[in-house]
């Protein structure tokens, strides 16, 4: 069976096998019998290839007992082995098609073992004239997107992943047109349509147009209905309008949430309410900045226990729930729902008498929740999210925007506290899914230890050890500078806002002038509050990731300062964390049914897993002549 595009696997010989024997049938792929050495595969060890290609009767057959010497050097994971091999024959190739095509591919393989895969891509381009046995252009095209997996550049995977569905047998068509969809899924939706108007492929155009549509479309279910509707009577013969993803049918038929009464809970009094009251605000902005009568927002107090503000807004009629904030409240009604209980009482009583009546109780009614924190452990329920400004969740993002970059050897300098452990570990999880190796991270404590941390981490501490050796041993007028490393390429700095502008001098200054600077960046907590230009200057070329609402100054963010001036980076993240949950209340149905549906929120591009947790992708800035400017 055909192997996930996402890993190293290729074609398994099966199926090569069987798209070789459909082949035969054509007279053009007929071979003489002195010919008949099948390149398909090499089960053999190379020394075997070896062998019958010097014993071989003529030229052509020596070619093609070497390919076979090559690939199987490839099998064995010997690259050079391959690639002395291969040399060996290029000049002896002839006008073969078949014979040159499968030593530029053989080549490429060698080349990712030895170079690097935009060697290898550069090598692998068949001319379009060329016209191959089918087993040729299936492993053409799917080694083709493996590489352009490896070199990041999906659209490019997606497209040669569409040309090797057409290949192939029913069943591993329907595993790659799978595999199209998911690449696809968390492009956005403008790279989607500005590459989706090439007519020269028009199954990949068509995959781009759905995605495209599934995209813009996902919240409107009717609006969905309507627009696929005339793609599928445009592409009536493509794979996904013949059999429609599973997600996209999902969509169709989920029907958004539209409650008209919807419960907030919150801390609203006690030591917790000051943070609260800026969800509350946000909550309410985004409300009165499009109003609807229909619809009413009644808050209620936590701070005397989640479960009795749940069955107060339950005995109101709530039909969504938004909250609770903290993770204590959380984890409490994950625990009393759907095991909390109620009184059955009239209406007009039932408030009054939900935390005093011994009368027999009832099974509490559960409706659509929109949690603002996250649990550890829970049982996924399609009715139940969970949004959280999580700072271990922006260390994952943070992974993924270096890998991005480019970047890999990566050092992290996280302080040494729960929450930078936290945001360290998932750091580090990340990156290992995306390079398969550890990311080195350093702790540092608070004070005069952090620039010990830094200088060991740089490795200054051993060439300052290593100078002084040398001194004692020749004199103390020998001149040295010390040394840094070199083999890192980005530093990420998990810090507070009063750690930053102290760790990043260190930094600074303990690159040495031998050393390029390599790139900083930092996360959102480490934002420092000042906003004066001569702060900002300080921290020239930092890359910081937060919110897209407090990358750059807006009209709304001018009027949050006026409103609220004496407000931190953190209170206003919570107040924009308020305006998009009650954003997000007729969209989450839908988001979750489709997960390739982003919405472009406030705090960041969002979207929702299968088990219910909003995604934040964030946005970046850097530092530049004292001020910070999206990147």
């Amino acid at each position: 069976m055909l192997k996930r595009l996402n890993t190293t696997k290729f074609i398994s010989i099966a199926v090569l096998a069987t798209i070789l024997i459909g082949c035969g049938s054509t007279p053009s792929q007929i071979k003489p019998k002195d010919t008949q050495v099948s390149l398909v595969s090499a089960p053999l060890q190379p020394a075997d290839y070896l062998g019958k290609a010097s014993s071989a009767g003529n030229a052509e057959m020596q070619n093609r007992y070497a390919l076979l010497a090559a690939h199987a050097f490839i099998n064995q994971g010997d690259g050079n082995a391959a690639n002395k091999t291969l040399a060996s024959i290029k000049s002896n190739l002839g006008q073969k098609i078949e014979l040159v095509a499968e030593h530029k591919y053989l080549t490429a393989r060698a080349l990712e073992l030895t170079s690097t895969y935009d060697d290898a891509l550069r090598e692998l381009n068949y001319p379009p004239r060329w016209q191959l046995a089918d087993w040729q252009m299936v492993a053409y095209y799917q080694f083709k997107a493996r590489l352009y997996q490896q070199t990041k550049q999906p659209i490019e995977q997606a497209r040669h992943l569409s040309l090797l569905s057409s290949l192939l047998p029913k069943a591993q068509a329907a595993e790659v047109n799978h595999s199209i969809w998911h690449i696809l899924q968390p492009l956005h939706e403008q790279t989607v349509l500005s590459f989706s108007q090439d007519d020269a492929e028009p199954i990949f155009s068509g995959w781009l147009q759905l995605a495209y549509i599934a995209k813009h479309y996902a919240i409107n279910p009717n609006e969905l209905v309507q627009h696929l509707g005339n793609w599928q009577h445009t592409n009536p013969t493509h794979p996904a309008s013949i059999e429609l993803p599973r997600d996209l049918e999902k969509a169709l038929t989920t029907k958004p949430y539209n409650p008209h009464n919807i419960a907030v809970l919150l801390p609203l009094t006690g030591p917790r309410a000051r943070v609260a009251s800026t969800v509350k605000h946000g909550i309410m902005s985004r409300y009165l900045a499009n109003p609807d009568d229909r619809v009413s927002i009644n808050f209620y107090d936590t701070a005397n226990g989640a479960q009795l503000a749940y069955q107060e807004a339950m005995a109101a009629g709530a039909e969504f729930v938004i909250g609770p904030l903290l993770q204590s409240e959380v984890e409490e009604l994950h625990q009393s729902i759907p095991a909390a209980l109620v009184t059955p009482t009239s209406d007009s009583e039932q408030t009054s008498k939900l935390a005093t009546s011994a009368q027999a109780p009832v099974m509490l009614k559960r409706v659509p929740q929109l949690y603002l924190n996250h649990v550890d452990d829970f049982t996924p329920d399609e009715d139940q999210f969970y949004f959280a400004l999580s700072p271990a969740h922006e260390a994952s993002d943070a992974a993924e925007k270096l890998f991005a970059d480019g970047i890999t050897t990566p050092l992290v300098l996280a302080s040494n506290n729960a929450v930078g452990r936290r945001m360290a570990d998932s750091f580090s999880k990340a990156w290992a899914e995306l390079t398969h190796k550890p990311a080195e991270i350093h702790y540092y404590d608070p004070g005069d230890k952090m620039k010990v941390t830094v200088q060991k981490s740089l490795g200054v501490i051993d060439s300052k050890e290593r100078i002084a050796r040398v001194k004692a041993l020749l004199g103390s007028e020998v001149k040295a500078d010390f040394r840094s490393r070199r083999d890192i390429d980005a530093i990420y700095m998990i810090s507070g806002n009063k750690d930053l502008p102290l760790l990043k001098p260190f930094i600074d200054v303990n690159f040495s002038v031998f050393a390029e600077p390599v790139p900083l960046y930092t996360t959102s907590r480490s934002r420092v509050e000042d906003n004066s230009r001569e702060v900002s200057q300080e921290l020239n070329n930092l890359i910081i990731s937060d919110i897209p609402w407090l990358i750059g100054s807006n009209n709304e963010t001018q009027l949050i300062e006026q409103l609220w001036p004496t407000w931190s980076f953190a209170q206003k993240r919570l107040y924009i964390m308020g305006y998009d949950a009650l954003e997000l209340v007729g969209k989450l149905a839908q988001m979750r049914a489709l997960p390739g549906y982003q919405f472009s929120g406030r705090s960041g591009m969002l979207s929702v897993s299968p088990d219910g947790t909003v995604n934040r992708k964030l946005s970046w800035g850097r530092y530049q002549r004292g001020s910070l400017r999206p990147q």
